[in-house]
């Protein structure tokens, strides 16, 4: 090709530009500048483009783990809690489910208590199985069982003691790699192992009892920057609000957030916590969201597929959706799935997106259950 027919960034530097230019990248380098041209890309991608993977841990794997660390860790001072996090394969080196979201299995022992400290993080607890066990929060005793919700807002004191004879173990999530972003985190311990017994257990409960308004079909849509003053949300009143809404709805999986009850915002204003019925036979059309996920199976078994990778999952199993990937959901039996995700500070920016794609996706690999 003639020289003369090469124009704009085809047309080559001579010896002394590209020397020019290379030690100007280095001079830039070296006061710490970044030029745009060469990472807009990078930075500003078509879609969103999260490090986080599709990824399970089942419970298999999990529990066995966790019984292990019953044994060999105590809970005390410095260790604070017993938790295995949720470490997306993404994310090399990193403690988080996704970019957002911490995801964890906590386990307590007989007659153990994790000590009370609080942090500028939210975080939530969803009960998975065992009795005996109660987070008290800012004073306020909450007893825990399988199915139920309990919430420690971001700056409350909490701690978690058992009296049961067995193990218990529970779901954590934290925004906390939101708030670290946000170079936003504060941990201080409370004066004494444990905050004082109160009496009655509960409190929050009875103040705000059945007749008020905890749970939004779909999603919760006011913004409110406040926590719900309801710390705990039973499995009896949440299995029963699902019922009646399977009853009058004939869809292949139906779901609610819980909310707080004075606003009907989501529990936190960080995070929201939903739970979802999928139907016997039921198999629903896949959604894309911006914002990440991580979903906890409470009883059930079924599948999922993310991105097009299939997912097996049953009780007990953990597995995050990350931003902007497309899921869906079936199950031959039916299922009982809760979700934590951070809709709430997308939508408070502006930022909440969803798409719901004509046809289910094409399974491009199958996650090994078990691995």
């Amino acid at each position: 090709m003639d020289t003369n027919e090469l124009t704009g960034s085809d047309r080559p530097h001579d010896v002394a530009q590209e020397t020019e230019l290379d030690a100007f990248y280095a001079d830039l380098a070296a006061a710490h500048l970044h030029p745009l041209w060469r990472i807009t890309r990078e930075l500003l991608t078509a879609t969103p483009a999260p490090r986080a993977v599709p990824w399970l841990w089942p419970a298999s794997v999990m529990l066995p783990l966790a019984r292990r660390a019953l044994r060999l860790v105590p809970v005390d001072r410095g260790g604070e809690r017993r938790v295995l996090s949720l470490g997306n394969p993404g994310m090399p080196g990193s403690p988080y489910a996704a970019g957002t979201l911490w995801g964890a299995i906590q386990c307590l022992g007989p007659g153990e208590t994790a000590p009370a400290h609080r942090h500028s993080p939210g975080a939530i607890r969803f009960v998975l199985s065992g009795t005996g066990v109660s987070t008290t929060v800012d004073g306020d005793a909450c007893d825990m069982y399988p199915g139920d919700l309990v919430l420690t807002p971001s700056w409350n004191w909490h701690d978690h003691t058992s009296t049961g004879d067995g193990p218990m173990f529970w779901f954590d999530g934290l925004d906390l790699p939101m708030v670290e972003a946000l170079d936003a985190v504060f941990f201080e311990p409370y004066p004494d192992f444990r905050q004082p017994d109160s009496e009655p257990h509960n409190r929050s409960e009875h103040a705000y009892g059945p007749d008020r308004t905890r749970y939004a079909e779909g999603d919760a849509q006011p913004l409110d920057p406040r926590p719900s003053p309801l710390l705990v949300y039973r499995w009896a009143d949440t299995d029963a609000e699902l019922t009646r809404l399977a009853s009058r709805r004939d869809e292949a999986m139906v779901s609610l957030e819980f909310v707080n009850p004075q606003t009907g915002a989501s529990v936190l204003p960080t995070l929201s916590c939903a739970m979802h019925r999928l139907a016997a036979g039921g198999a629903t059309a896949p959604v894309r969201r911006t914002g990440n996920t991580v979903v906890v199976v409470f009883r059930g078994s079924g599948a999922s597929v993310v991105d097009g990778v299939r997912m097996e999952w049953s009780d007990g199993d953990m597995f995050v959706v990350p931003s902007w990937s497309a899921v869906e959901h079936a199950s031959a039996i039916g299922a009982d799935l809760f979700t934590l995700g951070d809709a709430p500070v997308l939508r408070a920016l502006g930022l909440y997106r969803e798409q719901r794609l004509p046809a289910p996706q094409q399974v491009r690999g199958t996650f090994p259950h078990g691995d």
